[in-house]
């Protein structure tokens, strides 16, 4: 079988490592334990941790046994890394809550059963310490002097950093020891913005025990312009079908940029690679048919195959040529029209749907048209027969207005 860690590079998961031949030598011959630190900052994880739940079962299905760590401890402090503000305090019982609500949603991904995977709260001896023991224990081992130049502090001086933020990384640090003693747990994995985090615990392991041990980060989920993903207008893109509904989370994956499709392929998928450089190749607007790839893996691997399926028709039905499309203000144009050349925003106006076009440069633009379900972001995008495969095209105008174009 092949070495994980191969597996995660080609894939371009891996962000940084700490001692790269070692980690890839260690998870070569070893079934090796390995953690994920999730905090309870809500009662559902979002879009962002599911990158965190992949690079998991990558790691499960190579044989290594991951440790799910759920932050019931950590969760009281809010770790500051990626802030700009401190995190609004929790009680103990919405912590507990998360944190119930945050197993059920790793299982659909991470397979718990007969110990293939381990589930452990830090509350268990986070909560149990004794402060002052813990600062001379603990603390001791710390340079305030070299805490102060980590990322996740530096950019938070400027507008201020509480002491209660400043132990964050001492407990986190204390979380690998207490793993690395309990489950010989030799690896923390994390996003690419908890690399000083987990720097202090593989530090905090070599000082207190004389054990090596590792770290590796991720890619943090970002699209071609590096800003954050996962967000839509409603806010976070969230795992839990009460709060972002599977239809919702498939469209979001439909509407992805052109230049995000293949990398999320990547990341987000467990398609071989040689699948998804055969869709690497798609051009225009047959770079579709990848986005539908896309979102319906996502969404079985969240949700599951049913949801996914049921996603995928509702989908259909409204963009594609269900029989809702039936019901909808209908224009006609010719396939002699296409072959001329035919422009969308002339399609728009033809069928009444823009004053002018002005008007409909600027809704796309804002991203309020879509074509068969996929956000148009070209304002000079070409209609050709791929747009009409079933004879038909929906355009969708802003959240209401939807009109179906028939190609006789």
């Amino acid at each position: 079988m092949k070495n994980v860690y191969d597996v995660l590079k080609e894939r371009g998961l891996i962000a940084q490592v700490t001692h790269e031949e070692e980690i890839r030598e260690l998870l070569g011959n070893e079934k090796v334990t390995f953690y994920i630190g999730f905090d309870p900052t809500a009662d559902s994880l979002h879009v962002g941790h599911f990158l965190q739940m992949v690079v998991m079962r990558h790691m499960q299905m190579h044989g290594h046994r991951p440790i799910a760590l759920v932050g019931g401890g950590t969760g009281h402090i809010g770790d500051p890394s990626g802030r700009t503000d401190m995190r609004q305090m929790m009680t103990e019982d919405v912590i507990k809550h998360n944190c119930e609500c945050f197993k059920k949603q790793l299982s659909s991904v991470i397979d718990f059963s007969d110990g293939k995977a381990v589930m452990v709260n830090n509350a268990d001896w986070l909560l149990k310490l004794n402060y002052v023991d813990f600062l001379r224990d603990i603390g001791s081992c710390f340079s305030v002097n070299k805490m102060l130049t980590a990322e996740c502090f530096k950019q938070r001086l400027e507008k201020g950093l509480s002491f209660l933020e400043f132990n964050y990384m001492l407990m986190q640090s204390y979380d690998f020891l207490m793993l690395s003693r309990e489950y010989d747990c030799k690896i923390e994995l994390g996003g690419d913005d908890q690399w000083s985090n987990i720097l202090g615990g593989i530090d905090l392991c070599r000082r207190k025990d004389q054990k090596q041990v590792y770290g590796m980060t991720f890619t943090l989920l970002t699209n071609s312009e590096g800003k954050k993903m996962g967000k839509t207008q409603s806010g976070a893109l969230w795992l839990d079908p009460e709060k972002t509904s599977p239809y919702d989370f498939y469209q979001y994956w439909v509407n992805v940029d052109d230049a995000d499709v293949i990398k999320c392929l990547k990341l987000l998928t467990f398609l071989p690679l040689e699948e998804i450089e055969v869709m690497a190749q798609y051009k225009d607007a047959e770079i579709n048919k990848a986005k539908k790839v896309l979102a319906y893996e996502v969404t079985k691997l969240v949700h599951g195959k049913e949801e996914a399926d049921k996603a995928q028709a509702a989908a259909e039905a409204v963009f594609g040529s269900g029989n809702s499309s039936e019901n909808m203000p209908t224009t006609q144009i010719t396939s002699s029209e296409l072959k001329a050349g035919l422009s969308l925003l002339d399609c728009m106006a033809k069928a009444g749907i823009i004053a002018s076009k002005g008007e409909g440069r600027r809704l796309i633009s804002q991203g309020g048209v879509s074509l068969n379900g996929i956000k148009v972001s070209d304002a000079n995008y070409m209609l050709s027969a791929s747009d009409f495969e079933s004879g038909e095209a929906v355009i969708k105008k802003g959240k209401k207005v939807f009109h179906r174009v028939i190609c006789a």
